[in-house]
């Protein structure tokens, strides 16, 4: 592989190394890769070990609705300079994934707050609690189906709806918020 590799070469170290069990595709930053969830840990040893991505970046969660969460990791070879996106995808139904603490050191507070925020649960974290969120708090917001309470108790801040600014425009009909449920809040 050359000092900076192409994303073609980067795509036949994959293949090479996993064959059809990954899917490839190259992105504006580098490559794109997805791995089923059995395969979460290999694959980012195989970036870290093989491909020289020692850089750990970042870790998230993406609600895809029906199909389940998208966990994404971007990773980063200093040494070679070229960036890998691994993801994979698990169920809403059972949202488990193996823990990348024993891969990257810094995937730890990444988890914890995707736990949190998404309600996947990384199995073998050394300390998966709670990070951003009150004591107390019910839900997980960054799910598509959280409802948006705030938007219902209170009026959402910034412009005005027509009409209650008080220049005498006709104020049009109430909408509900996008997520809130028909019959939901203090005045339902």
């Amino acid at each position: 592989m050359s000092p900076r590799p192409t994303g073609a070469e980067l795509a036949d170290a994959w293949t090479a190394r996993f064959g059809d069990e990954v899917t490839t595709e190259e992105t504006f930053g580098g490559l794109a890769v997805g791995v089923a969830p059995e395969l979460w840990v290999d694959a980012l040893t195989f970036a870290r070990d093989d491909l020289a991505c020692g850089f750990f970046d970042w870790l998230t969660g993406v609600d895809e609705m029906e199909d389940g969460f998208a966990v994404v990791v971007h990773v980063y070879s200093l040494e070679r300079r070229h960036h890998l996106l691994v993801r994979t995808r698990v169920t809403k139904r059972a949202p488990v994934l193996a823990t990348a603490t024993g891969v990257y050191r810094g995937a730890g507070w990444h988890e914890r707050e995707t736990a949190e925020m998404f309600g996947i649960l990384f199995e073998g974290h050394p300390n998966l609690v709670p990070l951003l969120l009150p004591d107390g708090f019910e839900g997980h917001p960054l799910r598509k189906d959280f409802v948006l309470a705030a938007r219902v108790a209170k009026p959402w801040p910034g412009a005005k709806e027509p009409g209650e600014s008080g220049h005498g425009a006709p104020s049009r009909r109430r909408v509900r918020p996008p997520g809130v449920p028909e019959g939901w809040g203090p005045n339902a």
